[in-house]
């Protein structure tokens, strides 16, 4: 006998399965931009790593020349971020511009191992090469702020900085990792090359990223002129700007002495100062991880005087770094996760504030001048730094770099910026300040 037909209720649809991939990466072009910065962050450091080793190695190279390297490589800011912000504003494919750039960084980067392999290397041919790959940098860096903005919406300003500050991170775990046993193990020539495939591979990703760009009128009256108009007479700008500046001085006075210091001073392998880097910068990725919540629970304004004090506070714990080899490899681990925290902190709640300031139109020739004043302060931070370290010593000077650096939080804290709880707007035809 067949059984009974019973009628049953039909069972709830299961709730869809939330992703775990953020937005922003589900959007093809956002997550070729993406990876374009993650390739390219993480030859960065590689290759910020082996250059001044080479210099030190293979060149021999000293404090003073250790601060004209830095300083080579950090002067094109100062003479062209302006014009070239300018013009970048006025050119209709700022995504070209950048792929441009990523392969003639690779050609230069890639001359360095071959002149050092012909036995031609010297320090003002690397000082040249340096000077050179930071030109084509500028370029490359004003015209990241306009396609930026062409790719995110306002509103996922905060959450895209995270993403492209927490690739920064990564790049920093791994990076200096990688790039200090490429110097220990196969000279650091070799660890130059792997520089180059990364901006090959920025350059890919870039030509493959689809995005409508609008060049400024030609009769708009934007220009460099506009871009330094809109700065001064934004409160909010202005008290980034000159709080980054002042950090950027001092904390470069740090970085022209940092490896020469914790390499001879201090007799860390250049293996081992890649791994302590590499590790501690795992605090770059729990920056990256949090400052959205931390920015929407205190506000944008307080996150950035936040990581105005948590980067450069703990760089102090480097010239305190004393007594037995564990003792200072621990100093310097402590010194490298909590100021890696702090920056990533800082970039996203900066960058964001700053974007989100400044009318779209004048995004480039904005980015052009703030790297005017805040990168161009760098050479002369790395050339103080190096010149104080021949005369005064080495410790004593990396003393002046990590307490000067906590100046810059004194700027922000009496702007708007201390009490601002979202990110500001903008004033597309005027430039009013934004700030009131």
């Amino acid at each position: 006998m067949s059984e009974p037909l019973v009628l049953t209720e039909p069972a709830d649809p299961a709730p869809p399965r939330r992703s775990r991939v953020p937005t922003l990466l589900r959007q093809p072009d956002f997550r070729r931009y993406w990876s374009a910065q993650t390739v390219s962050l993480f030859g960065d450091q590689v290759t910020m790593l082996a250059v001044p080793l080479l210099a030190l190695l293979a060149v021999g190279a000293g404090p003073a020349e250790m601060g004209y390297l830095t300083a080579a490589s950090l002067l094109p800011n100062l003479f062209f971020s302006l014009p070239a912000g300018a013009w970048v504003d006025r050119h209709p494919r700022r995504r070209q511009v950048m792929i441009v750039t990523d392969l003639g960084r690779a050609g230069l980067l890639l001359a360095v191992p071959l002149l050092w392999w012909i036995d031609a290397l010297s320090l003002p041919l690397l000082c040249a090469v340096a000077f050179l790959i930071g030109t084509l940098s500028v370029f490359f860096e004003v015209a990241h702020s306009s396609l930026f903005a062409a790719l995110v919406k306002r509103p996922d300003y905060v959450q895209a900085n995270s993403l492209v500050n927490g690739s920064r991170a990564m790049a920093h775990v791994a990076g200096p990792s990688i790039g200090g046993v490429l110097v220990q193990v196969l000279t650091a020539p070799v660890a130059l090359l792997s520089g180059v495939f990364t901006y090959l591979g920025s350059a890919a990703f870039l030509a493959r990223t689809r995005v409508i760009e609008h060049a400024a009128s030609s009769g708009s009256g934007l220009g460099m002129a506009a871009g330094v108009r809109y700065v001064a007479h934004s409160t909010i700008l202005r008290a980034t700007l000159l709080g980054t500046t002042t950090l950027n001085l001092f904390n470069y006075m740090f970085a022209a002495l940092f490896v020469l210091y914790v390499t001879t001073e201090l007799g860390v392998s250049p293996g081992m100062l890649g791994l302590i880097i590499g590790a501690g910068a795992v605090g770059g990725l729990l920056g990256a991880t949090i400052t959205g919540a931390v920015s929407r629970r205190i506000g944008i304004g307080p996150a950035v005087l936040l990581g105005f004090v948590a980067f450069p506070a703990p760089l102090i714990l480097v010239p305190l770094a004393t007594g037995p080899q564990p003792l200072v490899l621990a100093a310097l681990f402590a010194a490298e996760f909590i100021s890696a925290l702090g920056v990533m902190v800082l970039d996203i709640a900066v960058g964001s504030v700053q974007i989100a300031a400044t009318p779209v139109a004048m995004l480039a020739v904005v980015a052009g001048f703030r790297r005017t004043v805040n990168y161009g302060i760098r050479p002369i931070g790395a050339v103080i730094g190096g010149t104080l370290g021949a005369t005064i010593g080495v410790r004593p000077a990396l003393w002046i770099a990590s307490l000067g650096a906590l100046l810059g939080v004194l700027w922000v804290a009496f702007s708007p910026l201390r009490a601002m709880r979202v990110l500001p707007e903008g004033d597309e035809e005027t430039g009013r300040d934004p700030g009131k």
